[in-house]
């Protein structure tokens, strides 16, 4: 990607080549000085780096950004917090070595790669949405313009540096070759495959066997706790199609906003596209006799529909193209005069030719059969032409009013009314559903499966209500639990048929690992799995060649069976425990690969091997750069803060 940086003068690279050797001396260095900053606060430093700090603040905006508002498990604070500061540190320390071997990054650099990273919605028809739309994006991350650019730039330096860093890695013959021997061997195996089910009756239990289980362990068999739940939903979309606006709502709308429907002076054309962007010079002529061809039926009378799904290579312009403009004909688009939509020439055919007349015209893209429609001179919009569109403004409009009053009102009115969802449902224009028996892991109706619901209600006792919670569809849900049946532990009777179950289950697995290994020593000993197989009752079966990537027919992936591949033809091998069962197998025959395909695959074994090279340097690198500047002093970890950040966490958990 960043080509540009390959080829870096020489005295880069023996800086650089200067810091690798530091790095490489460094590696078994690992300081971390202790720092005592006492009660934590927002602008406590967690680390030092080139003489920048990484304050608690940093670190909390990062966990935001990362999880996305979720609330961290208590469980993960400790492994999770400390490794995010660990590649905050790294990244700041390779930016700053970048900045001392002299990389640098023009605001054009920063802008090209902040477009890749940005919703598409931001740059509609190619352009920038605004400033203030790209501000509330970064908003929803919890991001700033400047905090997201600044780490733009950041990341571009610290891609740089280690391009430079692990270029040149060399791939020998010898590598290439061992790669492709083991990626194209192949294995031919016998198997038994030994299945629970032929073992049931063996292991069944008696009553006093699950009698002996169940008494030590009743506390494990519960009837779980049972509540009742009233959900109020409002769903965007059922409220606008219930809603209908008066004429004279919608004429005192469209009153207010008379300049939203003036149009200026444009005209409808239609047009077939013969691509010569992309094509070798030496097609154009054919394209251009072609465009003439077409022109000619055209004029004839030939229905021009027609010919632009023979012809045309605009795609999107096509009959049955998903996407195209509602009430257009195929290859039809409306071009507004001085509107900039287009190339020049084809506005300027459009405002050129008269209505119904036809003509070849050449732009950067190609060759355009092409037909204006007709003409339309500036004028505003009737009311009754756009009446659909001020309905639908109207409606969504209202309908924002209401979801707003109900995200802001929703929770409060039923906690302070828990007894009556019913009636808070009704005055804020929600839905309510009643579940009964409410099961965590079960599909609400009308909201599915949806993880942070569940997490909303889980606690929930008799008469307390989730917080609101927003759905896909920008819908909003809030739920009361109205009744609530207490956890009760089952007698043994009740509880009969999961202890079967459960002993079955237990015994079934040994019984099926004893009988395995008894197949596995009796082939072993005779050499013979087809023998032994019989003997004992399994059939056998010879799978088909396959490689270390692929699998076996009616077993599994080729993975379980990569102990195959280093036993010499004649090995039997396993137990392997599948979800299947277990297998038994014999090697039947090595198949080498055929060294004649290796040319055609060198050049990508080769890059993949240069790529797992890559990947091993750059861990390496990064980790060396770190633990040299923390052995200079430029990097300082504080792990009292780092534990002071944890600790309140886990208390606000």
């Amino acid at each position: 990607m960043f080509d540009l940086f390959r080829s870096r003068e020489k005295s880069v690279r023996i800086v650089l080549g200067g810091v690798l050797l530091m790095v490489a001396a460094s590696m078994l260095l690992y300081l971390v000085p202790s720092y005592n900053t006492g009660m934590v606060s927002k602008d406590a430093v967690v680390a030092e780096v080139g003489g920048n700090n990484i304050t608690i603040t940093d670190v909390r905006q990062m966990i935001d950004q990362t999880m996305k508002g979720r609330q961290l498990p208590p469980e993960i604070l400790p492994n999770y917090i400390p490794r995010l500061v660990d590649q905050m540190v790294t990244d700041r320390a390779l930016e700053y070595q970048a900045g001392q071997l002299g990389f640098q990054v023009t605001d054009r650099d920063v802008a090209t790669a902040a477009r890749q990273l940005l919703p598409p919605e931001l740059f509609p028809d190619g352009k920038f949405a605004g400033k203030e739309a790209y501000a509330m994006v970064l908003a929803q991350r919890n991001m700033t313009i400047a905090e997201f650019e600044t780490d733009v730039r950041r990341q571009i330096l610290i891609h740089r540096l280690i391009d430079v860093a692990i270029e040149g890695s060399v791939v020998s013959d010898v590598e290439i070759e061992q790669m492709f021997r083991a990626r194209n061997e192949k294995i031919k195996i016998q198997y038994a495959l030994l299945v629970a089910d032929k073992y049931k009756k063996e292991v069944e239990p008696s009553v006093a066997d699950m009698q002996r289980f169940f008494t030590p362990n009743a506390s494990q068999y519960q009837f779980p706790a049972e509540r009742s739940l009233a959900i109020l939903l409002l769903d965007p979309a059922k409220l606008m199609d219930s809603m209908n606006p008066s004429a004279a709502d919608l004429e005192a709308l469209y009153r207010r906003n008379l300049e939203q429907y003036r149009v200026g002076e444009r005209a409808k054309v239609r047009h077939i596209l013969l691509k010569t962007q992309g094509k070798p010079p030496s097609e154009e002529p054919k394209m251009k006799a072609l465009a003439d061809d077409i022109l000619r039926q055209v004029r004839a009378g030939a229905k021009f529909a027609g010919l632009v799904d023979k012809y045309t290579e605009d795609v999107a312009s096509k009959s049955n193209a998903p996407n195209r403009e509602p009430g257009m004909g195929a290859g039809e688009y409306w071009v507004e005069k001085n509107g900039h939509q287009m190339v020049a020439e084809f506005e300027a055919a459009a405002f050129t030719l008269k209505p119904g007349q036809s003509d070849v015209i050449k732009t950067t893209y190609g060759y355009h059969v092409f037909q204006v429609v007709e003409h339309q001179d500036a004028h505003l919009k009737t009311f009754d032409e756009v009446k659909a569109d001020i309905a639908k403004q109207w409606k969504t409009q209202h309908a924002d009013a209401i979801i707003q009053a109900a995200s802001d009102r929703a929770e409060t009115e039923l906690r302070a009314d828990p007894t009556h969802p019913e009636k808070v449902a009704a005055g804020l224009n929600m839905q309510l559903i009643r579940v009964d028996k409410y099961d965590p892991g079960q599909a609400v109706p009308e909201i599915g499966l949806n993880p942070e619901f569940e997490r909303s209600v889980e606690n929930l006792k008799k008469g307390e209500v989730s917080q609101t919670v927003s759905l896909v569809g920008n819908r909003i849900v809030v739920a009361v639990v109205t009744g609530e049946t207490p956890a009760r532990q089952k007698t043994f009777e009740e509880a009969q048929a999961d202890v079967r179950e459960r002993l079955i289950n237990a015994r079934l697995a040994g019984a099926l690992q004893k009988h395995a290994q008894e197949l596995y020593d009796k082939a072993r000993i005779s050499d013979d799995l087809a023998g032994a197989a019989k003997s004992l009752g399994f059939e056998v079966k010879t799978s088909e060649e396959f490689t270390r990537s692929g699998s076996v027919k009616d077993l599994d992936t080729a993975a379980h069976f990569q102990e195959g591949f280093r036993l010499p033809d004649g090995s039997v091998f396993g137990p392997i425990l599948l979800t299947s069962g277990t297998v038994v197998a014999r090697v039947i025959a090595h198949i080498p690969p055929d060294m004649s395909q290796l040319q055609a695959e060198r050049a990508k074994i080769r890059d993949d091997i240069k790529g797992q090279k890559a990947k091993e340097r750059n861990d390496l690198f990064e980790a060396g750069v770190v633990s040299e500047m923390e052995r200079q002093g430029t990097v300082k970890k504080h792990k009292d803060v780092i534990e002071q950040l944890i600790s309140a966490y886990l208390s606000k958990g």
